[in-house]
């Protein structure tokens, strides 16, 4: 996930405490995603579709923050 910005990922986890909650919090719900996938834990489809639609939405608030910050940083 935003492997092509790394480096402001790296600065967004050490100084934005609000990029952090997302980022840790989508690392949650990947992994959550990602038992239900494989069948190791039972999750019905609306519970699964529900975390997918979440775990985009966190996605979508990190890309957001991140291309404010290179706006505001970059430029």
């Amino acid at each position: 996930m935003f492997e092509h910005e790394q480096h402001i990922v790296d600065t967004l986890l050490s100084e934005d405490s609000n990029f952090k909650r997302l980022y840790h919090k989508h690392a949650e719900l990947n992994e959550k995603v990602d038992a239900a996938n494989s069948k190791s834990t039972t999750v019905d489809d609306y519970h699964l579709e529900d975390m997918k639609k979440r775990k985009l939405l966190l996605k979508d608030q990190m890309a957001a923050i991140i291309s404010q910050y290179k706006q505001t940083t970059l430029n």
